[in-house]
């Protein structure tokens, strides 16, 4: 499939790249297919890419990487809609926004994207944690030492 981007021009999208978010993404419920891009196979950041509008990216952080006591509990609705279970763990990404400088780099703790990679579906929940905010600092410390020196 050829999907026209603003960030990427056109770009060829295998059907394995393709998720259905059936509810949209708050802010967006019109939007129902993405394609899952990443930015390097083995680093911790994609882009989630509205298949019909053009201008519509989202920058994604795997919390993982960043956030080692990341947890939160999944409501059985939420599971079931997206068919996981624990032989089907959800792929989990939350949605980071820059503006300025990459030291600035804020993620989106409170509304996690949880995806399914076997059925391709997915969805952005939200969560009742109020330790988590939606302008969390990704770099709280400063830059790893690798960016600072220009590392990838």
């Amino acid at each position: 499939m050829i999907i026209k981007t603003t960030r990427f021009g056109e770009l060829e999208v295998a059907e394995e790249q393709l998720f259905e978010f059936s509810h949209g993404i708050p802010g967006f419920p019109d939007e129902k297919v993405f394609a899952y891009i990443p930015l390097d196979a083995e680093g911790p950041f994609s882009f989630l890419q509205s298949t019909t509008e053009a201008n519509l990216t989202f920058l994604l952080a795997d919390p993982f990487t960043f956030f080692k006591d990341y947890e939160f509990v999944l409501e059985d609705e939420v599971a079931e809609e997206l068919d996981l279970s624990q032989e089907n763990p959800p792929q989990v990404f939350l949605i980071a926004t820059m503006k300025g400088k990459l030291a600035d780099m804020t993620v989106n703790m409170l509304a996690p994207l949880v995806m399914n990679g076997l059925n391709h579906t997915g969805r952005q929940v939200i969560l009742d944690k109020p330790e988590y905010s939606i302008r969390h600092q990704l770099f709280p410390d400063g830059l790893p030492n690798e960016a600072v020196k220009g590392g990838t």
